[in-house]
């Protein structure tokens, strides 16, 4: 995913341009943080107290130029008109965020609004079109005949949540002005994958076949998840 978020910046801006990025549910910030050392102007906005606390943790230790350029907010990424003006960023990113919010338009309409005219909002989401895959390779088949007629799941963390179709997406992000630009699938091969498994020894030509495959027809369409990147009109 974050070699296809750097297709798209690379393809949208002009290179060495200084973007002020916003993270909305940064999670631990990883991203942000890589963005940061990028040089961007990175704002990572995240409700859990852990995350924040892990983030700011492993921003304390850059060095301070990379200090400089990122700022950590604790808050509801659905109340980002409360601490941003509108238009106030070049690109906004959403990750793993969607799944958990049971009502995503008002969230989304507000992403847009964040953007700048030209900007990129990039989201990574549930495939509510394969949510049968998983259950259906590890042959669990009652499970994976349920899944063909709903868009909830329950997580590996055992929390039931919910899945996003790309049909849906598309739509919504037409109507809140920032239609759909790009969108890739992302765990293709990789979804069944233990949690915590050791790299395979020929890790670079995995993620080269999971990169292909998530550019690709019919591949990118049964992936785990959605990467969708819309920009702002």
């Amino acid at each position: 995913m974050t070699r296809q978020l750097d297709e798209q910046i690379v393809g949208r801006f002009p290179v060495g341009r200084r973007l002020r990025v916003l993270d909305v549910g940064m999670g631990q910030g990883t991203q942000a943080l890589r963005l940061a050392r990028a040089g961007h102007q990175v704002t990572g906005l995240e409700q859990d107290a852990t995350m924040v606390a892990v983030a700011r943790e492993s921003l304390a230790g850059e060095p301070e130029g990379i200090r400089e350029r990122m700022r950590i907010i604790e808050g509801d990424g659905r109340d980002t008109g409360v601490h941003f003006l509108p238009g106030s960023f070049d690109v906004v990113l959403c990750h793993g965020v969607l799944m958990y919010v049971e009502e995503p338009d008002p969230l989304l309409a507000g992403l847009a609004r964040m953007l700048a005219p030209g900007g990129l909002l990039s989201l990574l989401v549930r495939n509510g079109d394969a949510l049968a895959i998983r259950p259906g390779l590890s042959g669990d088949w009652s499970g994976a005949l349920a899944a063909f007629d709903t868009v909830s799941y329950r997580n590996r963390l055992g929390l039931d949540v919910r899945a996003d179709r790309l049909k849906d997406l598309t739509s919504t992000l037409a109507g809140i002005g920032a239609p759909l630009h790009a969108w890739y699938g992302v765990r293709v091969f990789t979804d069944t994958a233990a949690d915590g498994a050791e790299a395979p020894a020929d890790v670079e030509t995995l993620l080269a076949v999971e990169e292909k495959a998530g550019r690709t027809d019919p591949y990118r369409g049964v992936a785990a998840l959605l990467h969708l990147c819309g920009v702002r009109g």
